[in-house]
């Protein structure tokens, strides 16, 4: 296997998480930005939402309060040219420069193929905002059955397991 090829965003000036498409279709997106260099990345929306959960959980250990709304992390910077789609995400904080660290490792094709992994460095203030974000966006999506707890399709009936299928929701 060849070594990974890292792309490092020493001091991201901009740190976001967002979605496109409607909801049950969305494509779910990370990307940050340092000077002229956008880096964007496909992402799992059960990795956005562990993301948002590890860095709350982070932050909250080390004594770091909420974001305020005006603190919001950024819109997406289109075009969007995702660099790959994220295997694993990694999150770790840096006492000495007080920064947090996410490692994005791309999902390997194949064995043979060249890994590539993208490290971005965040104050505390952007990665509660990421997080807060990153919360949002997943929450954003389809509504949740009652009952069953599967998820609901807009505009397509609901046999609900726990209604013996006899429970149609919309």
């Amino acid at each position: 296997m060849t070594p990974p090829e890292t792309v490092e965003l020493d001091h991201a000036q901009r740190i976001t998480v967002d979605s496109m498409g409607p909801p049950g279709q969305r494509t779910f997106y990370l990307q940050a930005a340092q000077d002229e260099t956008v880096v964007t990345l496909i992402i799992e929306k059960e990795q956005a939402s562990a993301l948002a959960v590890v860095i709350r959980n982070m932050l909250e250990r080390s004594g770091t309060v909420e974001t305020q709304s005006s603190d919001e992390a950024p819109d997406l910077i289109e075009p969007l040219k995702p660099l790959f789609r994220v295997g694993q995400l990694q999150l770790s904080y840096d006492e000495e420069r007080d920064m947090l660290l996410v490692v994005a490792e791309a999902l390997p094709a194949s064995e043979d193929e060249t890994l590539m992994a993208v490290r971005i460095w965040g104050t505390r203030a952007q990665m509660a905002a990421l997080a807060h974000k990153a919360a949002r966006v997943v929450a954003a999506g389809r509504s949740t059955c009652p009952l069953c707890h599967e998820l609901i399709s807009p505009g397509q009936p609901h046999a609900c397991v726990k209604g013996n299928g006899r429970k149609h929701l919309e």
